[in-house]
């Protein structure tokens, strides 16, 4: 097996960061759409329809395929010799910054189906979430990359 991942390292790698591009485009767009969402459905502008569409067609056609594509080649990679050392502090610190971009790519989701009810959170607080996954891609490049 670990033949294989050697062999398939350049490919899985490859597509993991494909996967990680758009699962990043989506987060970071998203937030945006529920803030247009909240503030426009106040001020009964824009037909609530188009937005629930995006959001819907988003996160289930982009986001979650890219979610789940990263997760597995990620783990991939993670199980190809010689590619981690856990006894760095790199890879503990981007398995913390991943999983709390998948919390955040779950709460979206949560906050999706608030939205649908009438219930979502305020425009303000979209926005403050929405710098959430800059700080989290910072600190998975910087994890990667620099390996501190």
């Amino acid at each position: 097996m670990s033949d294989i991942l050697i062999q398939a390292y350049p490919w899985v790698k490859s597509l993991h960061v494909m996967a990680v591009i758009a699962w990043m485009a989506g987060l970071f767009y998203l937030p945006r759409l529920y803030v247009y969402h909240v503030e426009r459905q106040r001020q009964g502008q824009e037909p609530q329809q188009s937005f629930e569409i995006m959001e819907d067609k988003l996160l289930r056609m982009i986001m979650n395929p890219a979610m789940i594509t990263a997760w597995v080649a990620g783990l991939l990679l993670v199980m190809t010799p010689g590619i981690v050392s856990w006894d760095m502090v790199w890879p503990w610190t981007k398995a913390a910054g991943v999983l709390a971009m998948t919390w955040f790519h779950m709460w979206l989701a949560g906050q999706r189906k608030l939205l649908l009810q009438g219930k979502g959170a305020t425009g303000r607080r979209y926005r403050m979430m929405n710098e959430l996954p800059t700080l989290l891609m910072a600190l998975i490049v910087l994890s990667v990359i620099v390996k501190f």
